[in-house]
């Protein structure tokens, strides 16, 4: 009977051993996995650390992107609303010679059917006939006083701007 206890003793010792290196593998892979899982965790936060920094850049260059947008458009609104300004005062200065062209237009066609128009004296207006005025004994100086006398001869002068300074004006 002493044979079969230390027999039943060795397998204990035994089973004892081969569960004391049961246990100890299985301690190795707990090891081995929690190891791999913080490497694993590890790489996870650096890839979302990166992608963050990433998505950082891009806000800040699309920022700048913006900026810039925004600058162009305002730079376009202005150059927009001078053209805008330019072509109100071209509006006005063509409706102002348009209408000058039909007034010139109107005298002339006023001159033309009551008047005569001597092609020698360069667009002076005669209101006698060409050769008439020397004819009946009147002098260079009678000419003279005839021009000035003439209504429509003022009229080349008419369209001449009026200068006024500041000190002319005042209250």
């Amino acid at each position: 009977m002493a044979t079969s206890s230390g027999n039943s003793s060795g397998s204990q010792l035994h089973n004892s051993g081969s569960e004391g290196d049961l246990q100890h593998v299985i301690d190795q892979r707990k090891r081995k996995r929690m190891q791999s899982n913080r490497e694993s965790a590890r790489r996870s936060r650096m890839r979302k650390q990166q992608h963050l920094d990433e998505l950082t850049a891009q806000v800040a260059q699309l920022r700048k992107e913006n900026g810039q947008i925004l600058t162009s458009i305002n730079i376009t609104t202005q150059h927009y609303m001078n053209v805008e300004a330019e072509n109100s005062v071209l509006k006005a200065q063509m409706a102002e010679l348009s209408q000058r062209l039909d007034s010139l237009t109107e005298i002339l066609n006023y001159i033309n059917g009551n008047n005569n128009i001597n092609s020698n004296n360069n667009g002076v207006f005669e209101t006698e006939p060409a050769g008439q005025l020397l004819q009946t004994g009147s002098t260079a100086a009678d000419h003279n006083s005839s021009f000035t006398m003439n209504p429509w001869n003022n009229l080349l002068y008419s369209n001449l701007p009026i200068m006024a300074t500041a000190d002319m004006l005042q209250y």
